[in-house]
């Protein structure tokens, strides 16, 4: 009996396996084509993830190729193996349950959303992967190829915001110190503000497109396909995983360090340099490691050195008949109908509200123009963020002037808005000080309270959350509110999977409101200016928005 099934036996096999057959493949094909659909969008329009348009095509490469090179190793069936394939499909159904919750309370698109929808299905196909490399079936062997071409769909997912952020701070801040001190070897002077390197005469910013993430993510991919594609040794593999996310992180430090000579030397570096050099990158780094896995196969010898290795031969009493993987077929099935049935059933809950076309205030008009006693400069560059922050009614002014002391006094004011229906909660309650300020050079200091009580000349303001942070050495007092359907929330962290978790009973099925976000900071306390007249117009205006 041969030790694997030709593909011409799978209709015969789907056919002795009876109706649960049919379903499995029938259900395991609707999974992954919703998922594909859903995925899709992210795959066209997130650089980080464009490496995900192969994985389908490598996926069933590699399922091919690991029938080839083996080894051509299949489980033993029986209890133990149909527990563990139990296991998986069960984590998978908690994963696939998880995240539909948080889809109600944000959104399918959501990183966080796709992160656990990935791994549900992920989950799932580890579990198919038990069930056809059973000596029942011996469709695709347990090797390591098939395990990577599983792996790859992980792979292809969104980080969960909260890691995606920690990780791009991360690297940027170590790629600004490293390229500080480069240039500080080539004699060029320099200052580092965050992920902001002062030159002589301009300014480079290690934006998160200039992290590496991308090439992080992308090199680790290809990594891992390289290894399981050309290379059969252990020692190979785990030399191309352990180069791979190195090599990324060096030719971006080399990209990083290269646009920043040129703006040194007075080259505009925006546009063409900045994308070009990104894809140039991302190429190079995938030649060398292309080439050093062809460098890896060519010392290991021909590949064809392992493609005549034998596996196990079944047992005598297992049969080329399904009747042996019916409790797998039948775990599979419960497995997929049930994966399916949340599926339909949280997309009808979840319908998005429609955006609807309510008046839209001018967010700059909340703000005097030219306020008496005061100097006044409206920011002009805050559209950059709109794509990001799902708004382009943005609007910030700052007003500066002097106090009866001497000392300088500056006020600004920042506000955005959404319609209802344009934008979740969580996405906005993702943009605070909290999370963008320290990317831009602010170091958060350590205060008494994290709320404040602002008292106004004939009323309080809402309860604002309070924050303090420095650059070198200049104080900047924020208070921030975030207001949904005319009251202001409390604030929670989207970035942490249960604080989420439980803003979906209180927001998850509010998505028709609209959204106002409003930060004030100052180098002064609050007493300072609390009487100033403007301060009274701007909050009078803010009123019916629960401030």
């Amino acid at each position: 009996m041969s030790t694997l099934r030709p593909w011409n036996e799978v209709s015969k096999l789907v056919r002795g396996g009876g109706i649960q057959g049919y379903l499995v493949v029938g259900l395991l094909l609707i999974l992954l084509i919703a998922w594909i659909q859903l995925i899709f969008p992210q795959w066209a329009g997130n650089p980080d993830l464009s490496h995900g348009f192969f994985t389908p095509i490598l996926f069933v490469l590699l399922l091919k190729d690991s029938r080839i090179r083996g080894p051509l190793r299949f489980l033993p069936t029986g209890a133990a193996l149909w527990m563990f394939c139990g296991l998986l499909a069960a984590g998978s159904l908690f994963a696939l349950l998880v995240s539909s919750l948080f889809a109600a309370a944000i959104d399918w698109s959501h990183p966080l959303v796709l992160f656990l929808l990935g791994a549900s299905l992920t989950g799932a196909l580890l579990a198919a992967w038990l069930f056809i490399s059973s000596n029942a079936i011996r469709l695709i062997p347990f090797n390591y190829v098939a395990g990577v071409a599983i792996l790859l769909w992980a792979l292809s997912v969104p980080l969960p915001p909260g890691t995606y952020a920690e990780l791009t701070l991360t690297l940027q801040l170590w790629v600004s110190d490293k390229v500080l001190g480069a240039l500080h070897l080539l004699g060029i002077p320099a200052v580092q503000n965050g992920n902001i390197i002062e030159l002589a005469h301009t300014t480079v910013g290690v934006e998160e497109a200039c992290s590496g993430v991308r090439s992080l993510i992308s090199c680790i991919y290809a990594g891992f396909f390289f290894s399981a594609a050309f290379v059969n040794s252990w020692i190979s593999r785990g030399l191309l995983l352990v180069l791979a996310p190195l090599i990324a992180i060096a030719m971006n430090f080399l990209r990083s360090l290269t646009l920043t000579l040129l703006a040194n030397a007075g080259v505009d570096i925006e546009g063409a340099w900045h994308d070009n050099t990104g894809l140039a990158i991302l190429a190079v780094t995938a030649v060398i490691l292309g080439a050093l896995a062809l460098g890896l196969e060519k010392i290991e010898g021909l590949r064809s050195s392992t493609s005549t290795k034998p596996g196990p031969t079944p047992s005598s009493d297992e049969t080329v008949s399904a009747e042996l993987a019916r409790p797998g077929a039948q775990i599979l099935t419960v497995a997929y109908t049930t994966a399916v049935a949340c599926l339909a059933a949280f997309v009808f809950l979840t319908r998005p509200a429609p955006v609807k076309d309510s008046a839209v205030p001018d967010v700059l008009a909340f703000l005097p123009a030219n306020p008496e006693g005061w100097k006044t400069a409206t920011s002009t560059g805050l559209f950059r963020f709109a794509d990001i922050l799902e708004t382009d009614n943005l609007g910030q002014r700052t007003y500066v002037r002097q106090l009866p002391n001497g000392e300088p006094l500056q006020v600004t004011f920042y506000i955005a808005y959404w319609r209802p229906g344009q934008a979740d909660v969580s996405v906005v309650a993702t943009h605070t000080p909290d999370a963008c300020w320290p990317g831009a050079g602010w170091t958060p200091l350590p205060t008494d309270v994290s709320t404040a009580i602002l008292p106004l000349t004939d009323r309080n303001a809402h309860e604002a959350q309070y924050r303090l942070f420095t650059n070198e050495r200049i104080p900047q007092h924020v208070w921030f509110w975030h207001s949904y359907d005319g009251e202001v929330i409390p604030e929670f962290n989207p970035r942490r999977p249960l604080q989420l978790l439980k803003s979906v009973f209180a927001y998850g099925v509010r998505n028709n409101g609209e959204q106002l976000f409003v930060r004030m900071s100052s180098n002064q306390t609050w007493d300072v200016f609390a009487d100033d007249p403007l301060i009274a117009e701007v909050f009078d205006g803010l009123q019916p928005y629960g401030l």
